[in-house]
């Protein structure tokens, strides 16, 4: 028995695809054939894809990060320029704090001094008032002793006697005892006598008392 050869084989396929194709459009011949899913779609999908499908895009480029500016510190040196700031504000709050210390404590020693002053201020006026009354009560003693001499004794005294001495002795004598001594002493002194009482009752700049003579 000889072996059928391949060209007979291709030959009966292809007349049994022909009978089954006849078959099909003897039984459904008002429906238009109907293409086969399987047979004929990935090759039309592979054509149209072939012919038509777009270019693939070039992937986008990445965009390049954004420059960090210089100012934007690391977390650390966020951190750390914080805690040196923090730190120049307690030394800054303690140099601060020391300064109100010296100052109250300034505030109080110029207190106790301003004290201790008007104390001592008012201790210097109890003093010059006592003066002031030992002086007069000196001057009370010596016009008494004046008044209570004879005229001419107690001129012939007030001629030699130091000027502010006598001009303050006769300024303080009533009029009626220092007229007479002030007639019996020389005439010059009398003079300049009468001039320094006249002046020292004027005020320091207008007072005149250049020029007198004493003897």
């Amino acid at each position: 028995m000889t072996k059928p050869r391949p060209f007979h084989i291709v030959l009966g396929a292809l007349a049994l695809a022909g009978v089954a194709k006849a078959a099909l459009l003897v039984g459904d011949t008002t429906a238009p054939p109907q293409p086969r899913p399987g047979l004929f779609v990935g090759a039309a999908n592979a054509a149209a894809g072939d012919a038509e499908a777009p270019a693939e895009p070039a992937p986008a480029a990445e965009p390049a990060p954004a420059a960090i500016p210089q100012s934007c510190a690391a977390p650390e040196e966020v951190l750390s320029a914080i805690a040196t700031e923090r730190g120049l504000l307690e030394e800054q709050r303690d140099t601060l704090d020391a300064r109100a210390a010296e100052i109250a404590l300034a505030r109080e020693t110029l207190a106790v001094e301003t004290a201790r002053l008007e104390e001592l201020r008012g201790a210097l006026e109890g003093l010059l008032v006592e003066i002031d009354a030992a002086r007069q009560a000196d001057v009370d003693r010596l016009v008494a002793l004046y008044v209570n001499m004879k005229p001419r004794e107690a001129a012939t005294i007030m001629n030699d006697l130091d000027i502010e001495v006598a001009v303050t002795v006769l300024g303080a004598m009533p009029e009626r005892d220092a007229a007479p001594i002030l007639a019996a002493m020389n005439v010059v002194r009398a003079q300049a006598i009468s001039m320094i009482i006249l002046e020292r009752s004027k005020l320091p700049g207008d007072q005149r008392l250049d020029g007198i003579r004493l003897q």
